[in-house]
């Protein structure tokens, strides 16, 4: 994992400026390299081949290609099997950089339908004076641009972008749909004005003379969303299917020169990945596992924790965010973020990274993308019986409906069933209702402009819903994964998102996602002889959440919360209607209503206005 930055013409000062602003991102090694058109940075996080070998920017045997490199490639050693084999290539180093760079000579852009990782990288080809810039088939790794009037500028980060010193501007569109739909990274925008993102399985060629930039998309993943000829598996055999590609998943995921440990929640996802990571590995006494816990929290998961500890023999910390933590880190926390985030249910994961990186854990598995792919969320029950009454399946309507029963989170399922028999209209209606946060101006200048609903809401069947979720939804989680963890220079790796799991996951019939009143069915099924029986029972979905509603009445985050609503700046904002917004805050702290979500968005939105807009933080 590293950072990469660069841009069409030559300025040392510059790109040292941008690799500077990355240095979090890799704090091992850093490289430049420049010529007349282009200039080149490099942040290095040593995780595979720790020597000078490794070293980037990279060129080429014959030194007319050379690359900067973002991420994993984790099935290197195969294609560097495959380049040898075909007799043109020899490796001056262990690194699946290197393998990287040579696979692009061999193939071309075709080369990324061989890699199996998550990845973000430019390769300069001297020669043609042509750039090639790719993005991971997910959206693991991030790539950002911005392309005006035939310069180029990109990097890991927004914030290596901002150092050359453009007009900065928010993004109004997604402002509102921050505000209105708590929805952020549906779109390829950003909210930087002019800052972009390319998308995730699309790569770029920028022509250097002709100061032209070209992006085309190399995957799809609704090409595999249809139930295809895997559908044809009956659902043990499935399972035995998806069983042995997650194991593959992860064992190819522990390919590293420093040890590997995982974030641990004590769910389902956390626990399939740690428990088979102990069939894998021969000593579990090393494997190191971090959580996070809220003693006296009803959502905290300390008791599955150190069950799954005690039974796998591992190791485990803890650490407990609190009202004083986040207080402590809130300028940190949304300086790494670089956007607003939806609450602070991500805090708990930025504290998770800063626990590893005192424990010196480089490299950490961890579980996004089951829920999103496998309908694991309470409410796809909603899409499912929609569905199910639709084509008028009551008997396996009613069988599921036993099964589920007053199972926890119950309610969500019969509320998201009820809202799913809503007309279109009325969901439309539900979701623009007027917000009395909002400014009345800013809401009527941007209302039925946004590409949130008829991306996600109006979407009616399950597939569609997984389909919207693994588009969409899963963005923002990748990206809060990324800076949580580069924040603190760790990578994380996540056997979920491995493409063939992905594929053959979207090809299952829905009846084998959902079974027996239980979400992501097929998990539970193939992990049934590794993870403990009590840890494969539970239905109730916790996510990194915390006690944000509880925190807002604690008194130390009280005041400061109250003293960023009550500012000058925030009063001034076109957003806001900033006397409501402190009634409303005052009816929370009085336990009249709980409102804590929204407060919170209001005051990320400020606290980022100030960092990164305005610089007055």
């Amino acid at each position: 994992m590293c950072g990469i930055a660069g841009f069409n013409w030559n300025n040392k000062e510059q790109i040292t400026k941008m690799n500077h602003s990355l240095m979090h991102r890799g704090p091992d090694d850093e490289g430049v390299f420049m010529d007349e058109q282009v200039s080149l940075g490099h942040r290095r996080l040593s995780i595979l081949d720790l020597s000078r070998q490794g070293h980037q920017p990279m060129f080429n045997d014959d030194k007319t290609m050379v690359i900067i490199f973002n991420g994993e490639v984790y099935n290197y050693k195969e294609i560097r099997e495959e380049l040898i084999a075909l007799g043109g290539s020899s490796f001056n180093s262990a690194s699946d950089t290197e393998v990287l760079l040579k696979a692009y000579q061999e193939w071309g852009e075709d080369c990324l339908s061989r890699f199996n990782g998550m990845f973000a990288f430019c390769i300069y080809d001297i020669l043609s004076k042509k750039l090639f810039l790719a993005r991971d088939r997910l959206g693991v790794k991030p790539l950002y641009y911005f392309y005006e009037n035939g310069k180029l500028i990109f990097a890991s980060e927004n914030k290596a972008i901002l150092s050359h010193g453009m007009d900065r501007k928010p993004n109004d569109k997604l402002v509102y749909d921050y505000l209105m739909y708590n929805i952020v990274d549906h779109t390829d925008e950003t909210f930087f004005q002019g800052i972009m993102k390319l998308p995730k399985a699309h790569y770029a060629f920028f022509d250097l003379e002709a100061k032209e930039l070209k992006v085309k998309q190399y995957w799809n993943l609704l090409d595999y969303a249809a139930e295809t000829a895997e559908s044809d598996l009956g659902y043990e055999d499935a399972a035995k299917r998806f069983e042995s590609l997650f194991k593959d998943s992860v064992q190819i995921r522990l390919r590293s020169d420093v040890p590997v440990g995982s974030c641990f929640s004590g769910g389902l996802d956390s626990s399939s990945i740690i428990s088979v990571v102990c069939r894998l590995l021969p000593k579990t006494e090393n494997i190191s596992t971090f959580s996070a816990v809220y003693p006296g929290f009803e959502r905290d998961e300390s008791y599955y924790i150190d069950r799954q500890v005690d039974h796998l023999g591992i190791k485990n910390e803890k650490i407990l965010p609190t009202a004083d933590s986040l207080g402590e880190d809130i300028y940190n926390y949304v300086y790494c973020q670089e956007e607003p985030t939806r609450s602070t249910s991500q805090y708990a994961q930025y504290c998770v990274m800063k626990l590893a990186h005192k424990s010196g854990c480089k490299v950490l598995l961890d579980g996004q993308g089951s829920d999103e792919m496998l309908a694991g969320y309470n409410y796809f029950f909603g899409y499912y019986f929609f569905e199910l009454l639709r084509g008028f399946n009551l008997i396996t309507l009613i069988r599921e409906c036993m099964a589920l029963g007053n199972a926890s989170g119950s309610n969500v399922v019969f509320k998201s069933t009820a809202f799913q028999l809503l007309p279109d209209f009325i969901k439309k209606a539900y979701f623009n209702k007027r917000s009395p946060f909002l400014d009345p101006v800013f809401m009527k200048k941007w209302e039925n402009k946004s590409e949130y609903l008829c991306k996600v809401v109006e979407k009616g069947g399950l597939k569609d819903a997984i389909n919207a979720h693994v588009l969409y939804k899963l963005e923002e989680l990748l990206k809060w994964e990324d800076r949580n963890s580069m924040a603190f220079s760790i990578e994380t790796r996540m056997p979920f998102l491995d493409y063939r799991l992905v594929q053959f996951s979207l090809s299952l019939p829905v009846s084998y996602l959902i079974r027996d009143g239980k979400t992501k069915a097929i998990l539970r099924e193939a992990m049934k002889d590794y993870v403990d029986r009590e840890i494969l029972a539970r239905t109730d979905k916790i996510g990194f959440e915390t006690p944000e509603d509880e925190w807002l009445r604690e008194r130390s985050l009280c005041k400061f919360v109250e003293g960023i609503i009550t500012s000058k700046s925030f009063k001034s904002r076109a957003y806001f209607q900033a006397e409501r917004v402190e009634q409303e805050f005052h009816a929370h702290i009085d336990r009249k209503k709980n409102v804590g979500l929204k407060i919170w968005q209001c005051v990320f939105l400020e606290l980022w206005l100030r960092e990164f807009i305005e610089g007055t933080q």
